[in-house]
C-alpha cells in the first residue's frame, strides 16, 4: 500500500518510460480518464513546452548574449530553476489527478495561486491563437507562385526598397563642394565623395507587407479601426482546430499530437539542410554560436538573467497546463523521467531550431550584402518581417515559405491545446459528471467565448492588443505564481511531506537521490526566481510597439488585468480565513493544512498515509460552481 519500493540511489526504473505495473490502455481513473498512453502524454507535454518562443525568441538571445557561451548559463539554469520547478508540477498534478485549482486543496490558503495561473492561461490562449491566425494568414498567401512580400508591390510607397537608396551627399559643382540629393547628382552626371553618402531608411518589402497588408496597422491603441476580415476568418478556423481537437479532451488531442507535435522537427531538418547549402550560412551560424561566441558576456548579470527568464518561460511554468496535462496520468507513472526527457528535449529543440534560423538570415545578410547584424531579430519581426524576407530569396521560396510557416502552426496549436484543456479540467474538478456528459459542448462553448474575445486583436489596432496583453500578463505575474508555489508546497504543505507524496508514485528513494532536489527547491530555485522576480518589477517599463508609445488609458488597463488577476491570491486566502473556525490562529492553522479531501484520487492508492481522506466528490457536485472552486 502506498507504492512504496526498495530504497535506491538510482536504478532502471527511475529512467523507466511505461506506467509501471499496467501496461493496457484501459483507463484507471473511469470518472476524469486517462492518457490511452505514454506516448500521447509525453508529445502531449513536448507539444506544450516547445511553442513560438523556442523559434523566434531563444536563437536571439543566445546571439545576443555571447553566441554558444549563453549555453553554459542557459544549462545552469535549466538544472537549478526550470527542471526543479517542472518535476514539482508535474508530480502535483499526477499525485491529486487535479488541475491546478483543486489541487490546492493540499494548502486551501494558497489555491488563489492556481486560479491566478488560470486566468492568466485565459489571457495568454485569447492573443496566442491571434499570433497562429497570422501564421495562417502568411500560410495561405504562400500559395502563390511569387510571394507577395518578395517586391515592393503596389501596396508599397516610396520608402520600400530592397537595397539601400542614397538621400544626398558632398560632391564638387563648378568648382566647389557642396551638400546636394542623390536625384541632382544623378540629372548632371556628378559623383559622390567617399564617405559623405547618406541613405534614406528605407524598408523591406516584407516590413512593408506585415504593416501595411497583413496587420492594415493603425496609429496606434487609440485607432481601433475595423475588423479585419481575412485574419478574422484565419482566427475562426485556428479555434475551430482546437475545438475539433479537443472535443474529446486527451482522447482526441492525444492523437492530434502524433503529427503536431513531431511534424514541426522534420520541417526543421529540412530548412537547416536547405539553409546550410545556401552562400552566407556558414556566416549566419558564427554569429549565433560559432566564432563570434563571447565568452567574457558571461561576467554580464543581464546574460544569467535572460537565460533564467528564457528557462522559465520557455518550459511553460507556473502557467498550471503541467499540473491539467500530468493530473491524466496513471497513479504510477515514473514523473521524474518525464520531467527531464521533456525538459531536456525542450532545451535542445531551442538550440537546434536557431541553426535553421540563422543559417538562412545568414543567407540573406549575403544577398543584401549586409551584417548578420542588421538582419537579425526577434519575436514578430523575426517570424513575419525578417524570415519570410529571407525566404523570398531562394529558390522555389513559396514552398519554404508554406513549410515555415506551417512550422510555426503547428508549434502554436500544440501550446493551445495544453492551455485550453488547462481551462477545460478546471470545469472538469468543479464538476465531473456534467463535464463527462458534456465535454464536447463546453469545449465548444469555451472555444467560442475566447474567439470572441480575440476579436479585438484583429482589429487595425489589434497587434497593440496582441503586444498590450503579452507585456503585462506574459511577465512577472508568472515569476510571481511561481515563487508563492515552490514556498508553499515546501515550506508551508512540507518538503519531507511532498517527497513521500512522490515516493508513493514512483518508489522509495535514498536521501541521497533527493538531496539535489531538496537543495533546489528549499533554497535555490526560490531563491533565483525571487531574484528575477525583483529584476523584473524593477526594470518593468511601460509597452510600445517599435516606436509607437501607448496611451496612458492603455497602460493603466494593462495593470489592472495583471491585478485582477494576482488579487484572487490575497482574496481567496482571506474567504478560507473567514469560512474557518477558531481564533485568527487557529483559523490560519486551518488553512494551512490540507483539506480532508486531499490525497490520491482513487482510494486503492491511497494508502495508510491517507487512509483516513473524506471522499467529498459527491457533496462537491451538489455545490455551486463558485463554491464548489473553493471548497
Amino acid at each position: 500500500p502506498g507504492g512504496y519500493h526498495k530504497p535506491s540511489l538510482f536504478s532502471s526504473k527511475d529512467f523507466s518510460f511505461t506506467y509501471e505495473g499496467d501496461t493496457s490502455c484501459t483507463d484507471e481513473n473511469l470518472e476524469r480518464g486517462n492518457w490511452a498512453n505514454k506516448t500521447e502524454y509525453l508529445l502531449s507535454m513536448v507539444g506544450y513546452a516547445v511553442g513560438l518562443g523556442n523559434v523566434w525568441r531563444f536563437p536571439y538571445l543566445a546571439y545576443q548574449n555571447g553566441g554558444g557561451a549563453f549555453l553554459i548559463p542557459y544549462t545552469v539554469m535549466l538544472a537549478l530553476a526550470g527542471l526543479p520547478l517542472f518535476f514539482m508540477e508535474c508530480s502535483l498534478g499526477q499525485f491529486a489527478s487535479l488541475g491546478p485549482v483543486s489541487a490546492w486543496r493540499m494548502l486551501p490558503l494558497f489555491q488563489g495561486v492556481g486560479i491566478t495561473m488560470v486566468i492568466l492561461s485565459t489571457i495568454v490562449t485569447i492573443y496566442y491563437n491571434v499570433i497562429i491566425s497570422y501564421a495562417l494568414y502568411y500560410l495561405f498567401a504562400s500559395f502563390q507562385k511569387v510571394l507577395p512580400w518578395s517586391e515592393c508591390f503596389s501596396w508599397a510607397d516610396e520608402l520600400c526598397s530592397k537595397t539601400q537608396i542614397v538621400n544626398d551627399c558632398n560632391t564638387t559643382f563648378n568648382g566647389e563642394i557642396v551638400r546636394a540629393n542623390y536625384s541632382f547628382v544623378s540629372a548632371n552626371n556628378l559623383t559622390c565623395i567617399n564617405g559623405t553618402i547618406s541613405y534614406k531608411p528605407v524598408q523591406f518589402p516584407s516590413e512593408q507587407y506585415w504593416n501595411k497588408v497583413t496587420l492594415q496597422r493603425s496609429s496606434g491603441l487609440d485607432e481601433t479601426g475595423r475588423i479585419v476580415w481575412y485574419l478574422a476568418l484565419c482566427l475562426l478556423l485556428a479555434w475551430i482546430i482546437v475545438a475539433a481537437a479537443l472535443y474529446k479532451g486527451i482522447k482526441s488531442s492525444g492523437k492530434v499530437v502524433y503529427f503536431t507535435a513531431l511534424f514541426p522537427y522534420v520541417i526543421l531538418i529540412v530548412l537547416l539542410v536547405r539553409g546550410a547549402t545556401l552562400e552566407g550560412a556558414l556566416d549566419g551560424i558564427e554569429f549565433y554560436i560559432g566564432t563570434e561566441s563571447n565568452i567574457t558576456k558571461l561576467l554580464e548579470a543581464e546574460v544569467w538573467k535572460d537565460a533564467a527568464t528564457q528557462i522559465f518561460f520557455s518550459l511553460s511554468t507556473a502557467w498550471g497546463g503541467l499540473v491539467a496535462l500530468s493530473s491524466y496520468n496513471k497513479f504510477h507513472n515514473n514523473c521524474y523521467a518525464d520531467a527531464i526527457l521533456i525538459c531536456v528535449t525542450n532545451c535542445a529543440t531551442s538550440v537546434f531550431a536557431g541553426f535553421a534560423i540563422f543559417s538562412i538570415l545568414g543567407h540573406m545578410a549575403f544577398v543584401s550584402q549586409r551584417p548578420v547584424s542588421e538582419v537579425v531579430d526577434s519575436g514578430f519581426d523575426l517570424a513575419f518581417v525578417a524570415y519570410p524576407e529571407a525566404l523570398s530569396q531562394l529558390p522555389v521560396s513559396p514552398l519554404w515559405s508554406f513549410l515555415f510557416f506551417f512550422m510555426l502552426v503547428l508549434l502554436g496549436l500544440d501550446s493551445q491545446f495544453a492551455i485550453v484543456e488547462t481551462l477545460t479540467t478546471t470545469i472538469q474538478d468543479i464538476n465531473p459528471s456534467i463535464m463527462k456528459k458534456l465535454r464536447g459542448p463546453i469545449t465548444l462553448g469555451v472555444c467560442a467565448v475566447l474567439f470572441l474575445c480575440g476579436l479585438i486583436c484583429v482589429t487595425q489596432a489589434g497587434i497593440y492588443w496582441v503586444n498590450l496583453m503579452d507585456h503585462f500578463c506574459a511577465g512577472w505575474g508568472l515569476l510571481f505564481t511561481g515563487v508563492l508555489e515552490i514556498v508553499g508546497i515546501m515550506y508551508i504543505y512540507g518538503g519531507k511531506r511532498f517527497i513521500e507524496d512522490i515516493e508513493m508514485m514512483i518508489g522509495k528513494k535514498s536521501s541521497a537521490f533527493w538531496l539535489w532536489w531538496k537543495l533546489c527547491w528549499y533554497f535555490i530555485t526560490p531563491v533565483l526566481l525571487t531574484v528575477i522576480l525583483v529584476w523584473s518589477l524593477t526594470t518593468f517599463s511601460n509597452p510600445t510597439y517599435g516606436s509607437i508609445v501607448y496611451p496612458a488609458w492603455g497602460n493603466t488597463l494593462g495593470w489592472c488585468m495583471i491585478i485582477f488577476s494576482v488579487m484572487w491570491i490575497p482574496i481567496v486566502a482571506i474567504i478560507k480565513l473567514l469560512r474557518a473556525e477558531g481564533s485568527f490562529l487557529q483559523r490560519l492553522m486551518t488553512c494551512c493544512r490540507p483539506q480532508a479531501n486531499w490525497g490520491p484520487y482513487l482510494e486503492r492508492y491511497r494508502g495508510e498515509r491517507y487512509s483516513h481522506m473524506v471522499d467529498t466528490k459527491k457533496k462537491e457536485q451538489e455545490i455551486p460552481t463558485v463554491s464548489a472552486i473553493l471548497y
